[in-house]
């Protein structure tokens, strides 16, 4: 991997989220009034978020998870529901913060709510891993890097989203455009469906892994694609 590029984007996130933008993305995963705009984002992300987690075990009891990228912690709780022992991390301490503040008392013990780098080998190896909207900042060549080494802690599935290549997103190059200039995120960078495909296959580090499952959300000002790796 260029661990250098995948550092300096990562600490890109990482003040983007603390210092600018915990607000509104606060706002934005609440039942608060929002924008027409920002309510298609909620809406493409609940979307999203069902998705993933209906491609995961309905009964998760002896299973463990890695949330990487878990921002507000909504999926992390829903999978802690469903009996999963969930290690939900994100690079931003704020959104950590309020994930850990809005888990339901029911589930905070299932949850190991952690800031940092989703690839750090101390997190352990997880039956399943989950990485939705946190790769959508990276080039092609470092999500497959990230899935090459999530890949080696991972026993069941792996699954996450990208920014497809649309003109739409291709015209915007960020998601950022969302939100007034002050607070706009860094640039995400769309990706082609077929060579990350391409990619994926050919990386010796992914050659126990098929892809499984692909579906695209788009609702507004939301596009993005969930891909499924499953171990052979």
């Amino acid at each position: 991997m260029t661990a250098a590029t995948y550092a300096e984007r990562r600490i890109r996130l990482q003040t983007y989220f603390d210092a600018t933008a915990v607000k509104a993305w606060a706002q934005l995963t609440s039942d608060a009034p929002v924008s027409k705009i920002r309510e298609t984002v909620r809406q493409g992300r609940d979307r999203m978020r069902a998705t993933i987690l209906s491609w995961l075990p309905a009964d998760m009891a002896g299973r463990t998870l890695l949330d990487a990228g878990c921002g507000t912690g909504a999926l992390a709780v829903e999978a802690a529901q469903r009996g999963a022992k969930v290690t939900a991390i994100d690079v931003a301490g704020n959104l950590v913060a309020l994930a850990q503040d809005r888990a339901p008392a029911e589930v905070k013990a299932a949850i190991d709510f952690q800031v940092g780098d989703m690839l750090s080998p101390v997190l352990g190896s997880f039956a399943h891993v989950v990485a939705m909207d946190s790769l959508i900042h990276y080039a092609q060549h470092q999500i497959v890097s990230v899935l090459a080494e999530l890949a080696q802690r991972t026993s069941g599935s792996i699954i996450f989203t990208f920014a497809p290549q649309t003109p739409m997103l291709s015209a915007m190059h960020g998601v950022g455009l969302l939100f007034p200039r002050a607070d706009r995120a860094p640039a995400i960078e769309p990706v082609g469906q077929v060579r990350l495909g391409k990619a994926i296959a050919a990386d010796p580090a992914l050659q126990d892994w098929r892809i499984g499952r692909t579906q695209r959300i788009s609702s507004g000002f939301y596009t993005s694609q969930a891909l499924e790796l499953v171990r052979r």
